[in-house]
């Protein structure tokens, strides 16, 4: 059984950032408004180890997206005290977030050098449109340069993805997913765009330049990306971003997509999506009562946020009851039991099947 991995993020708010991105505000993302230093560093990794046990795995985490942009100097000086706790074995792994065109031989190997283990790209989008309109100042070629060469360097390669950006449809999301399984990543983080307070998308908010995808458009469309990750056996360790003090509605978010249990939503609509193949393949419908067996861990997400996925039963199959039992011995299968009948439900085949049906795959 692997260990549960905690994390000890370091935020490097706009420190190095070559860009001003239409989206990102990352004093608002971190929540932090100074620069980092090493003290702040020992400091903060400090605070966090005190509050971990002996039986996980911890990993240093450097976010705020150009890692690798920030001055040498600075980079090599909060490296070493990575390295440090990395050397005395008191942390595992080392990880940080950064752009594609800051990879090089040059930077990747003062990361080898100081020992970090995993690289995540933050490429949100492989249409050349999306980028200008984000101005990422960056090309697609970017992406793929630094992928060949974080591989050639044997890095834990990761790769985030944006939906909803500026000139952004869902069939450019598919086509980003599709590229991403070519590329093979390790990892993938899936983010829906908010508007942030004093951002460039804010004033096109403003001006109607830029119109957000709504909460159901944002799920059904990190759904299908969700599942096709999933079913091409690549991690996705994130799904929406986390809720912090300024990340709620209300706060500094003006627009967009928000939910602090938005993977849990997705991942309800992916088992709706399954539940609707299955249950109309296998002529489940119209009878007072069914019993569903399923693992605990997805049950919530079978039963849907305030019960969704149970009213949809109901409404669309005619379905009066559905009582659910709990069976941790399946893990990719769902049994319902109606009348005297047993139904196996593989995720996975129905999964496969939606996919294929859908262009998916």
């Amino acid at each position: 059984m692997s260990k549960k991995i905690k994390i000890i993020p370091i935020f490097v708010p706009h420190q190095g950032c070559v860009n001003d991105c239409v989206f990102c505000n990352q004093k608002k993302i971190t929540g932090l408004s100074t620069s980092m230093t090493k003290e702040q560093v020992i400091f903060i990794i400090e605070r966090n180890l005190k509050t971990m046990s002996d039986d996980c795995q911890k990993q240093i985490a450097f976010y705020g997206g150009s890692f690798t942009a920030i001055d040498l100097t600075i980079q090599k000086e909060l490296l070493a005290v990575a390295k440090s706790y990395k050397d005395s074995k008191r942390i595992d792994k080392i990880k940080l977030s950064t752009r594609p065109d800051y990879i090089n031989r040059h930077i990747l190997d003062i990361l080898k050098e100081n020992r970090v283990d995993i690289i995540e790209l933050g490429v949100q989008s492989l249409d050349e449109e999306v980028l200008r309109l984000s101005n990422r100042g960056h090309s697609i070629k970017h992406v793929y340069d630094a992928v060949k060469l974080i591989r050639e360097y044997k890095f834990t390669l990761g790769l985030q993805m944006m939906i909803g950006l500026a000139g952004d449809n869902e069939e450019k999301c598919i086509k980003t997913a599709k590229e991403f399984i070519k590329l093979k990543p390790d990892i993938v983080r899936i983010y829906p765009t908010l508007v942030l307070k004093e951002t460039l998308l804010a004033d096109m908010l403003s001006s109607g330049e830029y119109q957000p995808v709504n909460l159901e458009e944002a799920v059904r469309i990190s759904a299908k990306l969700l599942m096709m990750f999933t079913f091409n056996g690549i991690n996705v360790i994130r799904v929406g971003l986390q809720p912090t003090d300024n990340i709620t509605e209300g706060n500094d978010v003006l627009a967009g997509p928000f939910h602090p249990a938005f993977r849990q939503l997705t991942e309800s609509y992916i088992y709706r999506l399954i539940i609707d193949e299955s249950f109309a393949e296998n002529d489940i419908k119209d009878t007072e009562s069914i019993s569903v067996e399923i693992s605990s861990k997805q049950i919530s997400n079978f039963v849907g946020n305030k019960k969704t996925n149970i009213n949809h039963i109901t409404k669309v199959f005619r379905i009066n009851k559905v009582n659910i039992m709990a069976n941790n011995e399946l893990k990719q299968e769902i049994k319902v039991y109606i009348k005297d009948e047993i139904i196996d439900i593989d995720i996975k085949k129905y999964t496969k099947k939606y996919l294929k049906e859908n262009g998916l795959i």
